[in-house]
């Protein structure tokens, strides 16, 4: 269900400068800025159209639409489909640590939630039994998901799982992250082998996550072992980077 639209009080812009020498779009752009960090403006509310605020401050259009351009450029605002413009809590920051989207969402405040694309049992390729150290032709779990931070698309997710974890559930995955569910299962996932890199989207991927044509993913490879060094899944998953980093610190040996 769509959420109701945030009127902004005319009091927010009360003293704009319309005459001075700072830019009108940035007076604009920095009140609704102010408004977002001190939480007059909710992660996940949608704003009213743009053509309603320029008329409402009798300012013109493009000004109105560069201001939120630029919040949108900045990852405070998402423009969604058919939906309009909503506030994102923030840019998550994964540290390059071995836990879940699902988890760092959670620990950060924010709302994860799931959409199921694709649950297939399928047999393993070359690739795959090379990564989970299985023959080819076996049976494989096979997971395709949005991961979506209030409401919003972030990540899509690919996962093969040996043939231990065909019993995980559609319903399951739609309720929980998956790293959650393994250590459910008493798997203790203990190391991983990780590759951060980027690409261009596909065009169902700029679709899905709401980004433009081709425009650029930040992506990630992992292998994840447990305690006996047996591989328990693969992941291809890659984000949007304007509201999806990783965080390393560096230690001098």
């Amino acid at each position: 269900m769509n959420q109701v639209e945030q009127i902004l009080p005319l009091s927010l812009f009360m003293d704009l400068d319309r005459s001075g020498p700072i830019s009108l779009y940035y007076q604009i752009a920095q009140k609704i800025e102010q408004a977002i960090l001190d939480g007059r403006l909710a992660a996940g509310s949608r704003l009213e159209n743009e053509v309603a605020l320029a008329d409402r401050l009798g300012i013109s259009r493009p000004t109105v639409r560069r201001a939120i351009q630029d919040l949108v450029d900045k990852g405070l605002l998402v423009r969604r489909r058919g939906i309009g413009t909503q506030v994102v809590h923030g840019q998550v920051t994964r540290g390059v640590e071995l836990t879940s989207l699902y988890e760092d969402l959670n620990q950060s405040g924010q709302k994860p939630s799931t959409k199921v694309l694709t649950y297939e049992h399928v047999k393993a390729d070359h690739k795959i039994s090379e990564k989970l150290n299985v023959n080819v032709g076996s049976p494989v779990l096979y997971l395709k998901r949005i991961r979506f931070s209030d409401n919003v698309a972030v990540s899509i997710m690919e996962n093969w799982l040996p043939e231990d974890f065909l019993d995980i559930t559609e319903a399951d995955l739609n309720k929980h992250g998956l790293y959650q569910m393994l250590r459910a299962r008493g798997v203790n996932i203990r190391v991983a082998k990780q590759r951060i890199g980027a690409r261009r989207a596909a065009a169902n991927e700029s679709e899905i996550l709401g980004i433009d044509k081709h425009a650029a993913l930040l992506t990630m490879d992992r292998t994840a072992y447990d305690n006996s060094g047996r591989a328990v899944e693969f992941g291809h998953h890659c984000y949007r980077p304007d509201l999806y980093s990783f965080e390393v610190t560096l230690v001098e040996k």
